[in-house]
C-alpha cells in the first residue's frame, strides 16, 4: 500500500491572495512615511513615486512571467538558484528574510505610533507588544482563518487609500483654507517660481 505523496494545503481561495497580494503592497510607508516624503520633496514627490512605480511594474510583471511559465512552491528565490545559481538564490532568499524582519519591525512601531496618537496616556511598547501577540496568534490558527484577517485588514486599507485620493481630489479641485493658512489646490504645483514639480534633488532624497 502506497500512501498519498505530502502536498501544500490549498487553505486560500482567489479572493484570499487577491487581497493579500494587495494588502501587502499597500505598506506602513504609505501612510506613515510618505509625509516626511512630502516634507522633503513637496510636489515632487510625483515623480519619484512614478519613477518607483514604474520600476516595481517592470520588476513584477517579469516575475509573473517567470511564474506562469515556471511555477514553482517556493519565492522567488528560486528563480534565482534556477536561474543564477545556488549561490544568487540563497543571498536572495536570506537577504529577503532579513529585509521582512525589519520592515516588521517598522511595522509594529508604527502601529504604536498611530495608537499613541489617539491613546496618548498609553505606553507605546504596550501596542508593540499587543500588535505581536495578535500576530502571533493569527498565525497559529488555520490558513484559512489568516486568508479571512488579512482580506479584512486590507479591505480596510484599500478604502482608506480610496478615501483618502478622493479627498485629495476635492482638495486639489476645489481647493481648502482654514484660519489664516495658505489656500490650498492643484496651483501650488507651480507656484514659487514654477520649480516645485520639478525638485530633482527633492526628489532623490524622498525616494
Amino acid at each position: 500500500m502506497t500512501s498519498a505523496p505530502d502536498t501544500l494545503t490549498r487553505g486560500l481561495s482567489a479572493r484570499h491572495i487577491r487581497f493579500i497580494a494587495l494588502g501587502s503592497a499597500i505598506g506602513t510607508g504609505l501612510f506613515y512615511g510618505s509625509a516626511e516624503a512630502i516634507r522633503q520633496a513637496g510636489p515632487s514627490v510625483l515623480l519619484a513615486y512614478l519613477l518607483g512605480g514604474a520600476v516595481i511594474y517592470i520588476v513584477l510583471r517579469s516575475l509573473g512571467e517567470m511564474a506562469v511559465r515556471r511555477p514553482v512552491a517556493g519565492s522567488f528565490g528560486e528563480y534565482a538558484t534556477q536561474y543564477l545559481g545556488p549561490l544568487a538564490g540563497f543571498l536572495t532568499g536570506w537577504t529577503y528574510a532579513l529585509e521582512m524582519v525589519v520592515v516588521c519591525l517598522a511595522d509594529v512601531t508604527a502601529f504604536g505610533v498611530y495608537m499613541g496618537f489617539w491613546f496618548p496616556g498609553v505606553p507605546r511598547w504596550v501596542w508593540v507588544l499587543s500588535i505581536i501577540f495578535f500576530i502571533g496568534a493569527i498565525n497559529l490558527l488555520s490558513v484559512k482563518v489568516f486568508g479571512e484577517v488579512e482580506f479584512w485588514l486590507s479591505l480596510v486599507k484599500v478604502l482608506a487609500i480610496i478615501a483618502m485620493i478622493a479627498g485629495g481630489i476635492a482638495i486639489l479641485v476645489w481647493g481648502s483654507s482654514t484660519g489664516h493658512e495658505e489656500q490650498r489646490g492643484i496651483a501650488n504645483l507651480w507656484n514659487d517660481g514654477a520649480s516645485s514639480l520639478m525638485d530633482w534633488p527633492g526628489s532623490w532624497a524622498a525616494s
